[in-house]
């Protein structure tokens, strides 16, 4: 079977998420005047941080919503009791800050002009539609995507085969025609090989250790181009690790 469609993930993949949140939050951290409540700017941003990853969990989990995750960061960076209108006031400031800072990698517009003429492509996020569609409408690059799935509305997250597969039946195609990209090796990678589609890791970072058979490393998105146009004709599994 052929290789027909590109499923992305957005955050840290296509769009600099990490470099985006670290600008708005210190800076939103800086203009709250809480800055002085750390020893320094590291330890504000681990502990920013470190409240975005319980909350997001229980998000995941399907917890709480969306919403109510973001009202729960504010509540938990701040120590204090927020009523909802005030917890969605505090973090709106912080996401006017985050907007401002929002980029994409250097070579993810490139990837998709390049990825059109040779295979469809669509978005499975684990964050909310309404913010992704936003997101990448912003960041201009919406048109590249027949499809955007996230977590909210799919009724799984990733690395359940149930997110990649509710994906692949929004393409009209089996898991074996598509290839999925992310950053993440456990919840991106390794979700969509046991899924049964093909699985790119995007490894920035150079991190060393084995890549898992059925995974293929890649570090950055100038390679995928040249990657999927080899997979044209053959099949997933018999090329992917």
């Amino acid at each position: 079977m052929t290789i027909e469609a590109v499923l992305w993930d957005v955050d840290d993949t296509l769009f600099d998420y990490t470099g985006s949140d670290r600008t708005g939050a210190l800076r939103h951290i800086e203009v709250e005047g809480l800055l002085g409540r750390y020893a320094d700017a590291e330890c504000a941003l681990g502990r920013w941080r470190e409240c975005m990853e319980v909350a997001f969990g229980r998000f995941l989990a399907g917890e709480v919503g969306f919403m109510e995750h973001r009202r729960e960061r504010a509540r938990d960076f701040l120590g204090e009791t927020l009523s909802d209108d005030e917890a969605d006031a505090w973090f709106g400031r912080y996401v006017a800050l985050y907007e401002a800072a929002w980029t994409l990698f250097p070579d993810s517009v490139q990837a998709l002009t390049d990825l059109a003429p040779l295979a469809r492509q669509g978005v499975l996020s684990n964050s909310s539609v309404r913010n992704q569609e936003r997101k990448l409408r912003a960041l201009g690059i919406r048109d590249h995507f027949e499809v955007v799935l996230c977590a909210d509305e799919v009724g799984h997250a990733k690395p359940a085969a149930g997110a990649f597969l509710a994906a692949c039946d929004a393409l009209g195609l089996a898991p074996e025609r598509v290839v999925y990209v992310g950053d993440k090796l456990d919840v991106d990678a390794i979700g969509a090989r046991d899924a049964g589609l093909g699985a790119v890791w995007v490894d920035r970072t150079g991190e060393r250790g084995d890549v898992p058979d059925g995974v293929t490393r890649i570090g950055g998105l100038a390679e995928l181009p040249s990657l999927v146009r080899g997979l044209i004709g053959f099949g997933a599994s018999s090329t992917f690790g």
